[in-house]
């Protein structure tokens, strides 16, 4: 099977999760969504946590290529971390909401969607801990970067985008 036939496999993944949430979310419909066999859905993924873990590590891999992508402009990695919340496409918002929900369904048992989760989280504090000298403010930089989106997740009521870019520039020292 080829890589065509895994990732039409993780978009049918995500368009269930988008449309109908996690509770719809069976091997057998994401095989009939993706128009493989079942044998072919298990050839690239034995578990439901290993497709749903593959999907959250290839968002991952998406949004280190929009930090590449925002760092070849110009973009460091803090500022790509503190973006506004209407910078955060809608897809992705359902998508992420949708890994919660997985992550909840686990109960606080480590397993495979939460590993894939807390090693994309750890490669973004990494970038952020590497740009900025002092750890403690790396850390504050992360927690408001992960309350931002937070906020963005809950469509909690946004922050003025003036206001947004003076806690930035402060958080930044600028």
């Amino acid at each position: 099977m080829s890589s065509d036939t895994r990732d039409r496999i993780l978009d049918a993944l995500e368009a269930m999760l988008i449309e109908h949430g996690l509770t719809k979310v069976t091997l057998d419909s994401v095989a009939a969504a993706a128009g493989v066999s079942k044998g072919g859905l298990l050839y690239h993924f034995k578990t439901k946590d290993a497709l749903i873990a593959a999907m959250v590590r290839r968002l991952g891999a998406q949004a280190d290529q929009q930090r590449a992508d925002a760092a070849a402009g110009g973009t460091s990695v803090a500022e790509w971390y503190l973006q506004p919340p209407d910078s955060i496409s809608e897809k992705e918002i359902a998508l992420y909401r949708s890994t919660l929900a997985a992550l909840r369904s686990v109960d606080g048992n480590s397993g495979e969607v939460q590993d894939a989760v807390t090693e994309m989280m750890r490669l973004w504090d990494e970038g952020l801990r590497t740009e900025i000298d002092d750890p403690v403010q790396a850390e504050i930089i992360r927690r408001v970067g992960d309350g931002i989106y937070l906020g963005a997740l809950l469509d909690l009521p946004g922050v003025d985008p003036d206001l947004h870019r003076q806690v930035v520039d402060r958080l930044l020292g600028r």
